[in-house]
């Protein structure tokens, strides 16, 4: 289905989106192995297109769908992250049948906005998630102690966290200690700061019980992972160098016992070379091993 397809069943049969959702067939959140490999492409809706300094790499909607595609037709990959005019599209496609679906939640923290910290729940809610059948919502969480912004964040982060528990459902938080320098945000990723947004971050909400981390590949990252016993997936973020190092880091983390698995968007959609197909396989191979 291309886009003009796409354009035109939202043009003349809006209602088809609701019926597809709840036709959709879906699967258990882990299989035997107990690892997820989540494909993320919420970036764009808070304005987010850059991929390794090219700041359109994601500007074309049908590039990225036909990205997206490709790699959620690979053996090995679970599902996908992202906010709900992507995830329609890809479910009108029929790509989301028998995959894990995390809807992204707050989109409200502009990249470059003076307000970019208070970062308002501006897509899914966990009633949402839960209406139209997904399995779990993700939370992104900076903490910036110079700005006022995150106490609304940080206090709309718990009521998703328990929101998304009464139905059952998954809340993926993605919490950074974070700075403004020159009128622009930068998440602190040394040990100690990933550690004291785990333990911010863990102790939002009504209860813990569906709450899952997603964190990046750090330093000395057995140290900062003690700081949990929560479920807890990789992010890739923007890929940067060679990619195979970024392998070798993912491989060594994934050993770590907190760590399910990975949510990768940009190094994953966007790889050097532009084979989509082979960096995720390399990635469920990483995550997956005998078990694919």
């Amino acid at each position: 289905m291309d886009t003009a397809e796409l354009t035109e069943i939202r043009a003349r049969e809006p209602e088809r989106i609701g019926r597809c959702w709840q036709k959709r067939s879906r699967r258990p959140l882990l299989g035997e192995d107990g690892r997820l490999l989540v494909v993320a492409a919420d970036h764009p809706a808070r304005g987010a297109l850059g991929v390794r300094g090219d700041g359109r790499a994601m500007a074309s909607r049908s590039d990225l769908l036909d990205r997206l595609a490709t790699a959620l037709e690979r053996p090995g990959v679970d599902g996908v992250l992202s906010t709900p005019d992507l995830l329609d599209d890809l479910l009108l496609m029929g790509a989301l049948e028998d995959k894990v679906v995390i809807g992204s939640m707050n989109r409200g923290g502009i990249q470059g906005a003076v307000f970019e910290f208070d970062d308002r729940f501006t897509a899914y809610t966990p009633q949402a998630v839960a209406a139209q059948g997904l399995d779990g919502g993700k939370t992104l969480t900076r903490i910036c102690l110079g700005d006022p912004g995150t106490a609304a964040t940080l206090e709309a982060t718990a009521a998703a966290v328990t929101g998304l528990a009464e139905h059952g459902l998954m809340a993926m938080i993605e919490p950074f200690l974070s700075v403004r320098e020159n009128g622009r945000s930068r998440n602190l990723l040394d040990p100690d700061s990933v550690i004291r947004s785990i333990h911010v971050a863990s102790g939002l909400g009504a209860t813990s019980a569906h709450t899952w981390l997603k964190l990046p590949v750090v330093d000395d990252l057995d140290r900062v992972l003690d700081a949990t016993t929560l479920p807890t997936l990789l992010l890739g973020g923007d890929p940067r160098g060679d990619p195979r190092d970024t392998y070798a880091a993912w491989g060594a983390a994934l050993r770590i016992p907190q760590v399910r698995g990975l949510v990768v968007g940009r190094a994953l959609l966007y790889p050097p070379g532009g084979d989509v197909a082979a960096a995720v396989d390399i990635a469920a191979d990483l995550t997956h091993g005998s078990a694919r």
